[in-house]
């Protein structure tokens, strides 16, 4: 470490680990519900776990919230105002602040989402997936296309700051075709924000040990620029790999994480990333990952910590910051990692030579080439 680090903002993410069912797709810390949410319990662990955390928000305000799952829809909404007002007791808060929940649209009833913004949620998440009852079966998805239009209607309906809608494409045995009837069926929603995604084979999941057939690197090709030109033709910008929204209205929270912000993560195998200005370091640290041992724990929820070494720091810093279309400020990579700027001259020269980045005297920006060969730049930094 060659440079002091400065605090960037700081956001807070929130898991709730419980699905009605797990997806075969899925490699996320969720966990099948078995009886009821135990919604009062879970609260006050998350509440503690966070308290415990405090001395890492190191005077700031905190910038976003992001409650994932699993189905963070699942916990009561009275309890879901709890935790929001208790959260801004403990830690003050940026005006505006984007308060985001992840929801399902199985998993609503007509009014829920009213009584979630009630209780502080601003900004929903709907997992749409696909609007295709064929898909929608293969995906192992328990709503159905009415479930999922009517589910962006309401949110719409409210008046939330925003919302997203989160679809996948190049799902087992999709052609362009199908996948561009999914996302203009999800643009006539007019959803300010959209995660258009492609499915990919994680381990540990259904999927990685029976694989479906999936379109091949052509049609994958062919899905993806169609669909960029489509979102594109009805006003939405992109601003991230498989992010896209009308101007001005970006997902916050993940605009931070992108920009290598700090988060503090509470709840079930929930991740955090905090620059410690007292030991020049920046700590990664994880939560105990079961929702039982989440709540048997004796207030003594992390599982781990580390400090990040300064040879995977540059990896790490572009692993996010290259996700993003807009320029990199070149002053962020040292401020925010600590290192020279001469510890990645190598990398860098070589990813401007391939034609993956350019260079100004203030920025780097990724190109066309580089955001598509993501993998292939980011190795550079290996």
């Amino acid at each position: 470490m060659t440079h002091t680090l400065r605090l960037p903002p700081l956001s807070l993410y929130i898991h709730i680990p419980w699905c009605v069912q797990k997806c075969p797709y899925c490699d996320f810390n969720s966990h099948a519900l078995k009886g009821d949410v135990p919604h009062e319990a879970y609260v006050d662990a998350l509440l503690t776990d966070l308290r415990n955390d405090l001395d890492q928000v190191q005077g700031r305000q905190l910038h976003s919230i992001f409650i994932g799952g699993g189905t963070p829809s699942l916990l009561e909404p009275s309890q879901m105002k709890r935790l929001i007002d208790e959260i801004k007791n403990l830690i003050v808060c940026e005006a505006d602040m984007e308060v985001t929940m992840e929801a399902n649209p199985g998993t609503i009833e007509a009014g829920r989402f009213a009584q979630f913004q009630q209780a502080g949620i601003n900004r929903i998440s709907i997992g749409v997936q696909s609007f295709q009852p064929d898909k929608l079966h293969i995906l192992g998805r328990i709503h159905d296309c009415d479930e999922a239009v009517n589910a962006a209607k309401q949110a719409a309906e409210l008046g939330l700051r925003s919302f997203n809608i989160d679809l996948m494409h190049s799902l087992p045995k999709q052609n362009v075709t199908d996948a561009l009837g999914d996302l203009r069926q999800a643009i006539e929603l007019a959803p300010p924000h959209l995660s258009w995604y492609q499915l990919t084979i994680e381990p540990n999941t259904q999927f990685h040990s029976k694989p479906p057939t999936i379109p091949d690197d052509e049609i994958l090709a062919d899905i993806y620029d169609a669909g960029r030109q489509a979102l594109f033709d009805a006003g939405y910008e992109q601003y991230e790999i498989s992010a896209f929204s009308k101007p001005g209205l970006q997902c916050n929270h993940n605009l931070n994480y992108w920009r290598f912000g700090d988060y503090l993560g509470i709840g079930c195998g929930a991740h955090g990333k905090i620059t410690d200005l007292s030991t020049q370091q920046v700590i990664r640290s994880t939560k105990i990952k079961h929702p039982k041992g989440y709540l048997d724990c004796n207030n003594q929820y992390r599982s781990d910590s580390w400090p990040v070494k300064s040879d995977c720091m540059a990896l790490e810093f572009f692993m996010n910051r290259f996700r993003l279309v807009e320029p990199c400020p070149r002053q962020d990579f040292a401020q925010l990692t600590g290192l020279s700027e001469d510890d990645i001259s190598a990398p860098i020269n070589q990813a401007i030579k391939k034609g993956l980045i350019e260079q100004t005297d203030r920025h780097w920006q990724v190109t066309p080439l580089g955001q598509r060969f993501l993998n292939t730049l980011l190795d550079l930094f290996m």
